[in-house]
């Protein structure tokens, strides 16, 4: 199966026969029409929505999937591949970058674009960097549903770019990136990201309340207030315009004692003719000119001389602008929301290739969202754990047997 799109499905921890039966035994025949009514729709209201759920099981991912042709010879090909190393070589297969030095820009359209007001919106996925990354991106987006497939690029307008960036040691980052109002904003926090070469798990989370949470390998790694945390709106408050500090406000906590004097023997040069110094006896006055002793640093020299500090009686304290409230701001409790989420797609430029991408949700439910995590990556970590240290420990066997051979 594609597991590409999933309507609502029913729990499976009770066989839904069993539910019914046991509410059809129990009650009259208009109770068991309520109550069967009210089972339903409980069960319904219990399901997550997703929206995606992409695991690119089999070779149809084509036909879900558009690769852009806006940057024509300068776009990489895609390979579908568990990678080098993997736990599971058919639920560990992705979508993996092919060639070094390439744009990178493919979409796939949801069945039926959705709004997230008033909901969560969970997008989860998997990345692998295993060709030890040294500069690229490892992102995805979230788009709108009037995307342009065959011309995505870098400049097309999306809703959240969201995912791992690596370039060199400076840049080991995740980019949570919301567009608002025509405009993209940054996270004003630094979140890092995992850079070894295993398959991690990202997760980023918004809900209705404006608030959001990053989770990496069903960790949470960050969260807070969307308002906080993104320059989204003008300040609150801003600096009275009018107010200034008064000019007799003396912000200086300590001042010189007026009592403290310097001492009359303060004063001493910092250097002086070493006294044990003698002229050389070669030493010739017309040719050499007259002779001085080298200077030496003084024992006595007790440096600039600065009076005892006091309390200042005049202290007024630091002096605080007043603030105002901002003219230019107004509240915004939908800052979360986004009327016509339609797709999501791959806008990337990486120096070397071979990251895969894999297990793409988009959702409404946070659990559902974990367990799938638990399911499709944690199930695998440890597989692929395995046979990646296997790899290194022949690849190290290796080496040493070319080494003693070139002895």
């Amino acid at each position: 199966p594609s597991h590409h799109f999933q309507s609502v499905r029913f729990p499976h921890s009770e066989p839904i026969y069993h539910i019914i039966r046991s509410v059809y035994l129990t009650f009259s025949n208009k109770m068991r029409l309520l109550v069967l009514f009210a089972t339903f729709l409980g069960l319904s209201l219990a399901e997550p929505t997703v929206y995606l759920d992409e695991r690119f099981s089999d070779e149809t991912w084509k036909d879900r999937w558009v690769e852009s042709t806006a940057k024509g010879s300068d776009a990489g090909t895609w390979k579908w591949s568990a990678g080098k190393f993997y736990g599971d070589t058919e639920l560990d297969k992705g979508i993996q970058t092919g060639q070094d030095a390439k744009f990178y820009h493919m979409t796939a359209k949801l069945d039926e674009p959705f709004s997230n007001e008033d909901k969560t919106l969970v997008l989860q996925f998997t990345v692998k960097h295993e060709q030890k990354i040294d500069c690229g991106g490892g992102y995805i987006k979230l788009l709108p549903s009037d995307i342009n497939q065959k011309k995505f690029d870098g400049d097309s307008k999306y809703h959240i770019m969201f995912g791992p960036d690596i370039c060199g040691p400076g840049t080991k980052k995740v980019h949570v990136i919301f567009n608002y109002k025509d405009k993209n904003h940054l996270i004003n926090k630094d979140i890092r990201c995992k850079d070894d070469e295993m398959t991690h798990l990202y997760t980023l989370i918004v809900k209705p309340d404006q608030t959001y949470e990053v989770k990496i390998d069903n960790a949470k790694v960050e969260s807070g207030s969307l308002e906080d945390d993104w320059n989204f709106l003008p300040a609150k408050k801003i600096k009275d315009p009018d107010a200034k500090k008064p000019d007799d406000w003396d912000e200086k906590e300590n001042i010189d004692d007026p009592d403290d004097l310097k001492p009359e023997d303060w004063d001493k040069p910092e250097h002086i003719p070493d006294p044990d110094a003698n002229k050389p006896d070669d030493w010739d006055d017309e040719m050499d000119g007259e002779w001085e002793p080298p200077m030496i640093d003084n024992p006595e020299y007790k440096g600039e001389w600065k009076p005892k500090q006091i309390k200042n009686p005049e202290y007024d304290g630091k002096w605080i602008h007043p603030e105002i409230d901002n003219p230019e701001y107004t509240a915004d409790d939908k800052i979360y929301r986004y009327e016509d989420i339609g797709g999501v797609g791959f806008d990337l430029w990486q120096v070397k290739s071979g990251t895969i991408f894999d297990n793409i949700l988009v959702t409404d439910d946070v659990d559902h969202a974990e367990q799938l995590g638990k399911e499709l990556w944690e199930k695998t970590k440890e597989g692929e754990k395995e046979m990646k240290d296997k790899q290194d420990e022949e690849e190290r066997k290796k080496r040493e047997e070319e080494e003693k051979a070139r002895k």
